[in-house]
């Protein structure tokens, strides 16, 4: 193994492209491993954790990080060129004598934009903090898409948001749709009057989703960001969300989506929904809430739009009737009967628990639900295991899983070599910044997959979900059957698909 590391000085990439970049280049012959950053300290320490950077490079914050792992120089050279050619490709600046000059400053973008309302911060999250106060002070509502925002700088910029009546989405809020602009991590869905505050992305991309597919449609889709509803933060940007919402001529249903919130936080903002003069779907996931789960937020709103009852108690269980989870059981051999859950989407991970553990018992996890659940290697499956591999302690290093799928079909090969895997469960997360054709990849992964598990006398069963629409840049029925030539079991949401992989492997329907 022969690696590479290059810093390219004074040079600034957006993480996203980034990622994309790294997840191309991983894929050239002869490639192992491809990480392009921002040389701040924090991504060299995740580096250096993961074995890619021994020593500290002569690089600071606002220069480029390159490293390289491939089996020879040839093909590292060819993966760096490669790499640069992508990074010079670049819009031509008036210096250039090719346009205008692109801006370098908030200030000096908002003069070239002065009808500009928005600013979204996309930066290393140690200067994150400061370029967000700058737009503040400049009159715009953020939506901060940087992660490794301190806890401080996110209480002191919303904080900062109240003051002068500006809304502070995130920090690390990866989805929001705005006036029917898909940004960060969102899918292109059809304009409504249901609008959406959101404390989880997976969260509003899955209830968005699936109110287009029940033919309703998003007025707004505000994201908060993950910590927004605990104490410290105050649910400060859910609550000026609610409130812009309640105000909004074009919004008649409102839909909270979260985890549980902090409980004086949560009373709050339940007290400001129940006086905020439209109708307010809650569901804050495994606590207080008209909705259980995300799917049946999604009913509730569509039905409430329509001056409707949404019929709960009907919605299917999952897309197989018992004969067919009869037969599914029937082809399992001896000891075959965990479920293996690898989520992209950390929201997706904590609905399947909430689904699980009352029907199967302890669910094992890098983040559970129950603390006795927690995996003591989270690269090592036990029992009925549930991961969401964007967490950090995989993404260390790597691209998040749904721009680079490697990942998850490495951990898909390794449990099908598991004798006691019955299910894998996947997501498959569709819309701008996502994988352009995820799956193939996925595909390609469950073939292999199925002839290993064979290969040893065994058939594993693979069920899924896609969250996504037909005008998604991949296009939901395209992928969808993709997955289900592959031999997908498919279903129309998570919570279905939780609930077929626990009546495959349990007792029930």
């Amino acid at each position: 193994m022969t690696d590479l590391h290059k810093i390219f000085p004074n040079m600034y990439r957006d993480s996203v492209a980034l990622m994309r970049l790294s997840a191309e280049a991983t894929e050239l012959p002869g490639i192992e491993m491809v990480s392009a950053i921002m040389a701040t300290e924090a991504n060299m320490a995740l580096l250096a954790e993961t074995g890619l950077l021994n020593g500290a490079p002569e690089a600071g914050p606002n220069d480029l990080l390159l490293v390289i792992q491939g089996a020879d120089e040839a093909a590292i050279s060819a993966a760096a060129d490669y790499i640069e050619n992508a990074l010079n490709d670049a819009p031509k600046t008036a210096g250039d004598g090719g346009g205008p000059a692109l801006p370098h400053s908030i200030e000096t973008a908002l003069g070239l934009a002065p009808a500009a309302n928005l600013a979204l911060i996309s930066c290393p999250g140690a200067y994150a903090g400061a370029e967000a106060m700058k737009a503040l002070r400049l009159g715009l509502d953020v939506m901060l898409f940087s992660d490794n925002v301190s806890l401080e700088d996110e209480v002191a910029l919303k904080t900062l948001g109240d003051e002068v009546g500006r809304l502070v989405m995130g920090s690390d809020c990866g989805t929001a749709i705005i006036n029917g602009v898909p940004l960060g991590f969102a899918n292109v869905v059809r304009r409504g009057t249901i609008g959406l505050v959101a404390a989880s992305g997976t969260g509003l991309q899955q209830v968005s989703c699936l109110i287009d597919a029940l033919g309703g449609g998003i007025s707004q889709a505000i994201g908060t960001g993950g910590r927004d509803l605990k104490s410290e933060v105050g649910g400060r940007a859910m609550i000026q969300g609610l409130r812009a919402l309640a105000e909004d001529p074009g919004t008649e249903v409102i839909v909270l989506i979260s985890k549980p919130p902090d409980v004086d936080v949560a009373k709050r903002v339940m007290e400001l929904a129940a006086a905020c003069g439209k109708p307010v779907i809650v569901n804050f996931l495994g606590g207080t809430g008209d909705a259980a789960n995300l799917e049946e937020a999604a009913h509730l709103a569509v039905a409430a739009a329509k001056s409707e009852t949404a019929d709960l108690e009907n919605l299917p269980r999952h897309s197989l009737d018992p004969d067919a989870v009869a037969k599914a059981r029937a082809v399992l051999g001896a000891g075959q009967g965990c479920i293996r859950a690898l989520y992209s989407g950390g929201t997706f991970a904590y609905e399947c628990m909430l689904i699980l553990e009352p029907l199967l018992g302890t669910v094992w996890s890098t983040s559970p639900i129950n603390p006795d659940g927690l995996l003591d290697d989270p690269w090592q499956s036990r029992g009925h295991t549930v991961i969401d591999l964007g967490d950090d302690i995989f993404t260390r290093g790597r691209p998040h899983p749904m721009i680079d799928h490697r990942m998850r079909g490495e951990r898909i090969l390794q449990e099908a070599a598991d004798a006691e895997t019955a299910v894998i469960l996947l997501d498959l997360v569709l819309g701008y910044g996502s994988h352009e054709d995820p799956a193939s990849e996925m595909a390609a992964a469950i073939g292999e997959a199925r002839d290993i598990a064979e290969a040893a006398g065994r058939w594993v069963h693979f069920v899924g979900f896609v969250c996504g629409t037909d005008n998604d840049p991949q296009n939901a029925s395209r992928q969808a059957e993709m997955l289900s030539d592959a031999g997908v079991l498919l279903t129309a949401s998570n919570a279905q698909a939780a609930r077929l992989a626990a009546d495959i492997v349990g007792d029930g329907p």
